[in-house]
């Protein structure tokens, strides 16, 4: 994949290379770019006018101007003074999603640093040196600097070249220091000039890197709850004019309309649906259209802020044709706090709706004729327990993701006495809603099972078959998963379900 400063890059391709470690390269033509803009930060230099974050200290220290001979110094300082981040370590996927969406950022010239400093990145993605990064510390506001400090101590140095202020790479499966993990893969570290260090830290960058891997999971999980809400459906014997087009088309709604048709080509030539014993299903069945279709749209607005994210210049000052340095706030993370979220909220109320037919399913009162617990038929009741567990587990991340969707944007604190006073906490909204969406790919696979049981026992029972779509699943998933009618460790079952959705594998 190339990176070229005049073509964008989209969720896809963010994926591409954090999940599958595809090599990348850049243009010579967006080299030349980068040059002609490092260029006006030397002219700029060569000046000895006052430029913030060019010959002056940052934040609060804006307005001490810095030496020239002193340049190197301060750049240096301010990646060992950053780099505070603290708690478990982000996943390598994310690391590599931020290291290639920065390099992207720096790429397009207007951040006036030399072009060693993008491709040292990109060598670092294509060998595999991927810094150490602890995930908190961030408010996303300048960005998240002390991430990206972390990263930046494994590709620059100074003179004295101390490993103990090189930071942690892993390499080759190994975590070692970084200066180590550089010599092994054969990486020259850098000396940071006017700027580099400045246009490195500040950005909201780990939390675009997470925004774009949550968005890519919740567009998949959206699917899943399609397919689960057939299953359910059928084992339900719930009744199918819910899904009547005309219906959908006269609520106008985009994301209603496009799940409601894709349930019905699911549930085609299903003879488990249309119970006589019910008029009408509870909303978890009978408004899941409109509620799947909701978060359908949400995820596609979300979709669009992240892809403006990941293609936009955030460090600060920007460097212009005219020569000018202009200082402003792209690197406050307000854009992807608000947008993560709302993504929170969405998944939250797809796990909600989820448990719900869950937990309908294993009440004999509201599943239509189905045994208590979808135990294998009601005699076994009692001596075995059958599904309430598994019901339990789905109820506790429901009521777990709900307290992680309230907002964290709306939460600030002021920093850099008072300087920066309004701060997004986009980081911490992006963790939560990747936890969420981890929560949430639970909760599914819960109900799939489940459903896939009931399913099966309607058919034992002679009650029907499945529709066209349905019975692909029910027939991919019983290539993993066996029907058993005594209790067992559901948790080993469900879990073959669970990493059929962290791979992508369970689709029509």
């Amino acid at each position: 994949m190339k990176i070229d400063h005049l073509q964008e890059i989209s969720i896809e391709d963010v994926v591409r290379v954090a999940v599958k470690a595809e090599k990348i390269e850049i243009t010579e033509e967006t080299i030349r770019a980068i040059s002609e803009s490092n260029n006006k930060v030397n002219r700029i230099l060569e000046s000895e006018k006052p430029v913030y974050g060019i010959n002056t200290g940052f934040g609060i220290f804006a307005n001490k101007t810095i030496d020239k001979t002193s340049i190197k110094k301060l750049n240096r300082n301010l990646i060992l003074s950053h780099s505070v981040a603290t708690g478990k370590p982000l996943d390598v996927s994310v690391v590599r999603a931020a290291m290639f969406i920065r390099a992207v950022t720096l790429a397009k010239g207007f951040s006036g640093l030399r072009p060693e400093i993008i491709t040292t990145i990109i060598e670092m993605l294509n060998s595999g040196v991927i810094p150490v990064i602890p995930q908190k510390g961030s408010l996303g506001s300048s960005g998240d600097l002390c991430q990206l400090s972390h990263m930046a101590l494994v590709l620059s140095k100074d003179e004295k070249d101390l490993e103990e202020e090189s930071g942690q790479a892993t390499y080759n499966g190994n975590v070692m220091t970084g200066k180590m993990a550089m010599e092994e893969a054969g990486i020259e570290r850098i000396i940071l000039e006017a700027k580099e260090g400045l246009a490195i830290n500040n950005g909201a960058t780990f939390s675009a890197a997470i925004a774009s891997l949550a968005v890519y999971e919740a567009e998949y999980l959206v699917g899943i709850a399609e397919i689960a809400t057939a299953l359910s459906m059928e084992a339900l014997c719930a009744r199918s004019n819910v899904l009547d087009k005309r219906i959908h088309i006269a609520r106008r709604q985009k994301g209603q309309i496009t799940v409601s048709e894709n349930i019905r080509k699911f549930i085609t030539n299903s003879t488990l649906l249309d119970s006589k014993q019910q008029v009408q299903d509870a909303y978890s069945i009978r408004c899941a259209p409109q509620v799947i279709g909701a978060i359908l749209d949400t995820v596609n607005y979300v979709k669009t802020i992240v892809e403006r994210e990941i293609n936009a210049v955030t460090d600060n000052p920007l460097i212009f044709e005219t020569g000018e340095a202009i200082s402003g706030g792209n690197f406050h993370g307000e854009p992807v706090g608000l947008a993560m979220d709302f993504l929170s909220i969405a998944m939250s109320e797809l796990g909600a709706i989820s448990e719900r037919r869950t937990f309908r399913l294993t009440d004999e009162k509201l599943s239509n004729g189905l045994p208590p617990m979808l135990v294998s038929d009601s005699k076994s009741a009692g001596l075995n327990s059958g599904m309430m567990l598994p019901q339990y587990t789905a109820a506790s991340l429901v009521l777990e993701n709900q307290t992680l969707a309230s907002p964290d944007s709306i939460r600030s604190l002021p920093t850099s006495a008072n300087q920066e006073d309004h701060n997004s906490n986009a980081m911490t909204a992006a963790r939560h809603a990747y936890e969420i969406i981890e929560n949430l790919r639970q909760i599914l696979s819960i109900e799939i099972y489940a459903a896939l049981r009931g399913i099966e026992i309607r058919i034992i029972n002679g009650e029907g078959q499945p529709g066209d779509g349905t019975e692909k699943i029910v027939d991919l998933l019983r290539n993993k998963i066996s029907f058993v009618k005594e209790d067992t460790i559901w948790g080993i079952e469900i879990n073959k379900i669970y990493r059929l959705l962290e791979e992508h594998k369970l689709q029509v």
